[in-house]
């Protein structure tokens, strides 16, 4: 039996320890509380609108007694409430259930993942693709899979928050080249010769500017220094270009680029999910390392089911990237003409309307 010092003891160190966890926690509070502090007085402080009802064009939001237009979703085409793709989500939800409970190499994996896949490579007119539980997965997948130490990554210095994340995750030599400027990537290139494998990374379009990548110049240059280049299209698929295959087909350019990612949560449908698309052994070799794909549940087959019918409404009909044309030639001349700064390329629906005020 222990001693009544003993029992003292531990009690006295039982204490101890609740104290400095009660301490350290107390600190953490304060510490972050200056932090968030500071970025309120920054004027970048996020505050979440609350949607009430269905994503579209016109929302309740709230707190606000009437409705508002929605300009600042990525709804493109307007299909995240489309009548057809709810109806295709709720009959998946029917036939296939609520979800997976697994990851695909497990037995999570149906007869829809697989048809979205090789209906994402028809579409790309590429070999084959796989299937993510967001695009920011896929781009954290990617990379890490494909180079090694004697490999380089070349990569645009304003390219998405994701893609930077996954280049981080490769041992790969790492080099940034300015926005756009060929100059600079050739640089890169040439510096790099000693490589074994060169990857050119670049957004096809920009999310925050609306730029659309030099992508002719970009292939070029990959040509005359044997590197492969890979393009994030989550801006541009579904409705960039006559028929919508993105960037490529906007610049007139058919399909060349290496690899593909793109998502499923922006113009096709609105939901959530993402993509890798491009040669049959890259994504054979994704399927067996790709930690986000390994370790990450399935794809919803609701998400699948309205995803599969957005690409079917696609390659059957032009008129929604006809349609979403005329919408941003409108909002971009009416903007200017009420005195408005609207950046960005005229022929993209991402239209920055400039303020000068970061607040």
């Amino acid at each position: 039996m222990l001693g009544q010092r003993q029992i003292v003891n531990q009690f006295a160190h039982l204490i101890g320890k609740n104290r400095n966890y009660s301490t350290a926690k107390q600190q953490l509070v304060e510490q972050l509380k200056a932090e968030l502090a500071a970025i309120t007085e920054a004027g970048t402080y996020k505050k979440e609108r609350i949607i009430v009802g269905k994503q579209g064009v016109e929302i309740r939001v709230q707190g606000q007694s009437k409705p508002l237009l929605n300009f600042c979703a990525n709804n493109y085409l307007g299909l995240s409430s489309h009548p057809d793709v709810i109806r295709a989500g709720k009959e998946a939800l029917d036939s296939h259930g609520a979800g997976l409970s697994s990851v695909r190499f497990i037995c999570g994996t149906m007869d829809i993942h697989r048809q979205l896949e090789k209906t994402i490579a028809k579409f790309h007119g590429r070999e084959d693709a796989i299937l993510y539980a967001a695009c920011f997965d896929a781009n954290a997948g990617v990379f890490e899979v494909l180079t090694t130490k004697d490999d380089a990554i070349i990569s645009d210095e304003l390219n998405h928050a994701s893609i930077i994340d996954g280049i981080r995750l490769s041992k790969a030599r790492r080099a940034l080249y300015k926005h756009l400027d060929l100059g600079d990537l050739e640089g890169k290139l040439k510096e790099t010769q000693d490589c074994r494998r060169r990857m050119i990374v670049t957004d096809g379009v920009f999310s925050m500017d609306g730029d659309v990548a030099p992508l002719k110049e970009i292939i070029s240059l990959a040509d005359r220094y044997n590197a492969i280049v890979f393009m994030d299209e989550c801006h541009s698929t579904g409705f960039l270009g006559s028929t919508g295959r993105g960037t490529e087909e906007m610049l007139g350019i058919s399909p060349r680029v290496e690899i593909i990612n793109s998502t499923l949560g922006k113009a096709l449908g609105g939901a959530m999910g993402g993509y890798t698309t491009g040669p049959r052994e890259v994504i054979e070799l994704l399927r067996q390392r790709s930690r986000p794909y390994l370790f990450s549940n399935s794809l919803a087959p609701s998400i699948v089911g309205s995803s599969l019918k957005v690409f079917e409404m696609l390659m059957s009909d032009s008129s929604f990237t006809k349609n979403l044309q005329k919408n941003v030639s409108h909002f971009r001349n009416e903007m200017i003409k009420a005195g408005f700064k609207v950046l960005g390329n005229p022929k993209h629906p991402i239209c920055p309307v400039l303020l000068e005020d970061a607040k």
